[in-house]
């Protein structure tokens, strides 16, 4: 999965820490080439490739600037670099979720970038991307790439049973019900994992807290009813029972791209692996569509993605060649060739070429950005997924009330807010 934080504390580290760290890496000489180390977060297997053949093409460019890749596995990045960089063994450039980058910048981790090379073609990058890489008025992250929830669904099953993208959540328990009795097939099978259901909360017009009025509203009567939708989908004909083991995910994913379901809530970071499914064999068999709405009507899911941010505790030059590195992997022409090699959506306009808009999960997804809604510039807002995930599984599988899942979580999340109100 690429969201969220690791569910366990780092332990022993610091044997990949001393082989990435950035300023004191004992190869670089002062008339020879400065290597930096770059902290991958992406597949290894879907996406990795091509950001290591866009090294080898920065290399060719910049003769005196090597660079040192390291995979790092998504759900244990943070908590290593939040290690590393106490200890000031940090790689020079981290591949940072959204949500991590204001976390890190709080703690003095990573470089301001405003009027650095890094940034140096800011107005070309959709601006709200911008805003989220930043903290208390400064940018600490350029954004790589991004992504959204949408609704995915399988047109073939769709049209067979002669139903059409959902509007509501409403229409899509209807929906469900037809594409069982024309198809046999599960009509929607949902997630029980918190950002996942963080779309619910945004139909109803809320969030997890309210940070402007520094209050936590995960327990409030708008949220409960949008988790009281969220659970509604697990039973019902056409709607696939919740899935409370480890391996949830790839349950729901092998189910929908191989036609055993035909609709759930999935990112664009899938769609690779969505025309590996014999129901994409075709790849315009995929639909994508917005989340339906709550009930105030309201529909939309959380912007996430990638940016990539410096260290700021390497020396000058490191940290120079480290801003020239940044600026050639969010180049338009890099983002174009990224998105055409792994699917993935640019975050700057002039990168969407004909070629990158040619492909049907990127101009799906393209078209449901619109509804995506920013998180808030609050650095410990993606930790307070945490107790959500889990308490949610213990609701959606009977274990617990959902009156008494979210009143668990409100207490949890106080002590990662402790100035925020109930």
């Amino acid at each position: 999965m690429r969201r969220g934080i690791a569910a366990t504390a780092l332990v022993a580290s610091f044997a990949l820490a001393a082989t990435a760290c950035g300023g004191s890496d004992s190869g670089d000489k002062a008339d020879g080439p400065v290597t930096i180390t770059w902290w991958d977060t992406s597949n290894a297997t879907n996406e990795a490739p091509t950001y290591q053949a866009l090294i080898k093409d920065f290399e060719a460019a910049n003769k005196n600037i090597k660079v040192k890749y390291v995979n790092v596995q998504f759900d244990q990045a943070q908590n290593k670099f939040d290690t590393a960089a106490g200890a000031s063994g940090a790689p020079d450039v981290l591949r940072s979720e959204v949500g991590w980058t204001p976390a890190f910048a709080k703690k003095g981790y990573f470089l301001p970038l405003d009027g650095t090379e890094a940034l140096a073609d800011q107005a070309k990058f959709k601006p709200n991307l911008i805003e989220q890489a930043k903290y208390d008025g400064k940018t600490y992250g350029v954004p790589l790439v991004t992504d959204t929830l949408a609704l995915v669904y399988n047109k073939q099953l769709f049209q067979k049973a002669g139903v059409e993208a959902p509007k509501t959540w409403d229409d899509l328990k209807k929906a469900a019900a037809t594409i069982k009795d024309k198809t046999g097939v599960d009509g929607y099978w949902g997630s029980t994992q918190a950002y996942y259901a963080q779309t619910f909360l945004y139909g109803e017009g809320t969030d997890t807290v309210d940070t402007a009025a520094k209050k936590i509203t995960v327990n409030s009567p708008a949220a409960k009813k949008g988790y009281g939708t969220w659970l509604s989908l697990f039973s019902g004909k056409g709607l696939h029972k919740a899935d409370t083991t480890a391996d949830a995910y790839a349950h729901i994913q092998d189910a929908f791209v191989n036609g055993k379901v035909a609709a759930i809530i999935q990112g664009p970071w899938e769609i690779t692996n969505f025309y590996k499914g014999s129901a994409f064999t075709d790849k315009n068999n995929l639909g994508i569509a917005t989340v339906p709405a709550g009930s105030t009507g309201k529909a939309g899911a959380p912007t996430g993605g990638h940016n990539l941010s410096v260290y700021a505790g390497s020396d000058s030059a490191h940290q120079k060649a480290a801003l020239k590195f940044v600026n050639f992997m969010t180049s338009a022409k890099s983002q174009a060739t990224i998105a055409l090699k792994n699917s993935t959506l640019p975050t700057r306009d002039d990168a969407y070429t004909d070629q990158v808009k040619a492909d049907p999960g990127i101009a799906g997804y393209g078209t449901v950005l619109a509804a995506a809604q920013p998180r808030p510039a609050l650095p410990e807002y993606s930790s307070l997924w945490g107790p959500l995930d889990t308490e949610l599984p213990k609701v959606a599988g009977g274990k617990e009330s959902l009156d008494k899942g979210l009143s668990n979580a409100e207490t949890a999340i106080a002590k990662l807010v402790p100035d925020f109100s109930k």
